[in-house]
């Protein structure tokens, strides 16, 4: 019996170490959903290397922590610094009160859909936002979703929650983060014994492939992580183990 999951991969653009990471692990392993940050410097650069692969979903990753906004920094004070970027991750995640501004944080939700279209040439295939857990930043990113008619996908750093994606239940599987003995393959493995038993529940695996450079290392507090998920993914041994085992490789648009 075929067990289904799903593996993406987060961040292209963030920076060209990442985006090398990334087409990795699309050209030459089994990751065919990415997630699209298009305010970077180097949006362009991971676009180019990834967008004539045939098959891959394509999400817009909304950014509100990392990098510039595309609208003028004036007009989103909420989540902006005095120097005109945006608000470290840290920061929302010290704060005792969602200081977002709803309307402001749409302004800048839509600008990155806009600037997706232009960049891409289409819709996103699912969207949904990074590494800030803020009602009224979901609220802002289902506003914008519904408006253009994308699907939103929900989002948790809750490994126990399941989130809803066009209906159907995916639990969420992210254990790069302040794990010492991290192990993606194991993860991905983990998830396809899960899925045989939770038919109703699709395990939706998140990757962060990379390589490393000073940005990343400056930048981000997922290192290492980045570098063993480049290699899980081309990993031929677990591609011949998903295969004997029956598991399908989803894509959001399968759904």
């Amino acid at each position: 019996m075929t067990s289904r999951i799903l593996v993406r991969s987060d961040d292209l653009g963030y920076s060209k170490s990442v985006n090398y990471g990334i087409y990795e692990a699309v050209k030459n392993g089994f990751i065919n959903n990415v997630g699209f940050m298009v305010n970077m410097p180097t949006s362009q650069h991971g676009l180019d290397l990834v967008k004539d692969i045939e098959g891959l979903n394509l999400g817009l990753h909304t950014v509100i922590c990392a990098g510039k906004p595309l609208t003028d920094p004036k007009l989103i004070p909420s989540i902006t610094t005095e120097d005109g970027y945006f608000k470290a991750s840290k920061t929302y995640r010290s704060a005792k009160e969602d200081f977002i501004d709803f309307d402001e944080v749409v302004t800048e939700i839509e600008a990155q859909y806009q600037k997706f279209v232009e960049l891409v040439g289409r819709n996103p295939d699912y969207f949904e936002g990074h590494a800030v857990v803020s009602d009224n930043f979901v609220k802002g990113l289902r506003t914008v979703a519904k408006r253009h008619d994308v699907p939103f996908l929900d989002f948790a750093f809750d490994s126990e929650a399941h989130v809803s994606f066009k209906s159907v239940a995916f639990k969420s599987v992210m254990e790069s983060m302040g794990n010492p003995n991290y192990n993606p393959v194991e993860v991905v493995k983990k998830a396809a014994e899960f899925a045989k038993t939770h038919a109703n529940v699709i395990p939706m695996v998140i990757f962060h492939c990379g390589y490393l450079d000073d940005y990343i290392l400056g930048h981000s507090s997922l290192t290492l992580p980045r570098t063993k998920e480049v290699e899980a993914s081309c990993d031929k041994d677990l591609a011949q183990w998903l295969k004997d085992n029956d598991v399908q490789l989803m894509r959001y648009s399968e759904v």
